[in-house]
């Protein structure tokens, strides 16, 4: 499903030495002895994921079908990333779809917020509220609103039905608080963290209410974490990437450019950005995480990745399947030149300008390239995805002799805007 390419990587060291180290690792994951190991419940999820809470997320998504024309998903970070990566990733930006996403709880922004509830007032809303302690911010301010707005608009019994929580299995001010008004609850478990949630209820259940086939993506799941269970480098293509990212930083590269060429990848981009930077950046370590669009931002960024400071490699992000083409039509008098590709697909064209690219600026602008192959982007391919980043961002950091799942530096911004907030200690 996924191949792992690093011939156009200006290594310097060979991928393959480090065996001795990965397969030390690799132990250490599966066996579950290394730092942060509480929180290596995604390793073996494909078989201990609870049956029965999934089948009660497909009946609480075909339950809630006629009255979900739009589902608001309040939560950030981990708690909506993954969930908006796979829907983008497997719709599209502009799905044929009844049920609309639409995301809050993710951002102070009076304005945002204010124009979610005037364009969802005469929908009809179904609510999932997603936090594991109840007191993130952002998502308990937004909720509080929203709550209040879905009783004014059905009453607090209708309310009711269309408010699903998904919160810690028996603690917390959610789930107490969802306990009191009769939500029907999800669990969030406590060995995965949020960054790694997407394939729990965390994102399982905004995908089910929009109508993507979660048991796809499941399936996916499970077939990589099959597949790449094996310590052997050169049957291992995540682990190969994890290795790759080391070396390169060895080299001096401590920027990486997660380079995407389909626009409905975007937030799957922010969401590998969120995956590798809190669960490497720490202890004055780490490489950084950014993310283009091409075509498109080569129009801005191209400039900078071709002959400015060599900080960084590309790391690209391709699709051998399009979910849609087009064929370029002629025309007669053909005043913009473009008859030349008359009859091509456009994503020919993209896949070309993909190669130009990666020439470019390799060959010329001397930047390190490694490429990621996907199948498609359906969901199969996204559950597999996230099993191939689970497994690698585990491998790349132990390298770095860190802890991969917790973030200790977030904490401190939370202190000092509770301090200018007053809120009471």
């Amino acid at each position: 499903m996924m191949k792992f390419d690093s011939s156009h990587g200006k290594l310097q060291e060979n991928i393959l030495d480090y065996q001795e180290k990965v397969s030390a690792i690799h132990k250490m994951i599966h066996e579950k002895t290394g730092a942060g190991n509480d929180y290596l419940g995604w390793v073996d999820w494909a078989t201990t994921y609870d049956k029965e809470e999934f089948n009660r997320i497909l009946e609480a998504a075909k339950r809630l079908k006629e009255k979900a024309e739009v589902i608001l998903v309040c939560g950030i970070g981990g708690s909506y990333l993954g969930a908006r990566a796979a829907a983008e990733m497997i719709q599209g930006l502009y799905p044929q779809s009844e049920h609309e996403l639409i995301y809050v709880g993710n951002t102070f922004s009076s304005t945002y917020l204010k124009q979610v509830l005037d364009y969802v007032k005469d929908k009809s809303v179904v609510l999932n509220v997603i936090s594991k302690s109840g007191t993130t911010t952002e998502t308990a301010l937004a909720f509080r609103i929203l709550k209040q707005f879905m009783e004014e608009k059905y009453g607090k019994e209708e309310a009711r039905a269309r408010i699903l929580a998904t919160t810690d299995k028996a603690r917390g001010s959610l789930k107490a608080l969802a306990d009191a008004e009769g939500y029907e609850t999800f669990v969030i478990p406590d060995d995965i963290g949020g960054r790694y949630s997407v394939i729990t209820p965390v994102g399982l259940l905004p995908l089910a209410l929009a109508g993507v086939d979660i048991q796809k993506i499941m399936d996916g799941y499970c077939q990589a974490s099959e597949e790449l269970n094996t310590d052997d480098l050169e049957k291992n293509p995540a682990y190969q990437y994890g290795v790759t990212r080391r070396i390169l930083q060895n080299q001096g590269y401590d920027v990486e450019m997660f380079v995407t060429y389909e626009m409905q990848l975007r937030t799957l981009a922010e969401w590998w950005k969120q995956l590798m930077g809190e669960s490497e950046g720490k202890e004055d370590k780490g490489i950084l995480p950014a993310s283009v669009n091409f075509s498109t931002d080569l129009h801005s960024m191209g400039q900078f990745i071709q002959e400015g400071k060599k900080v960084l490699f590309e790391t690209i992000l391709t699709v051998d399947k399009p979910s849609e083409d087009i064929i370029i039509p002629s025309d007669e008098e053909n005043l913009d030149k473009m008859n030349y590709l008359a009859g091509k697909n456009l994503d020919w064209v993209n896949k070309m300008a993909c190669e130009g690219t990666l020439a470019a600026h390799e060959e010329v602008g001397g930047v390190p390239n490694i490429l990621i192959h996907v199948e498609d982007m359906k969901e199969f391919s996204f559950g597999y995805l996230c099993y191939w980043f689970f497994i690698a961002t585990a491998m790349t950091c132990y390298l770095l002799e860190i802890n991969p799942f917790n973030q200790p530096g977030v904490e401190v911004y939370k202190k000092n805007m509770f301090k200018l907030l007053g809120k009471p200690e």
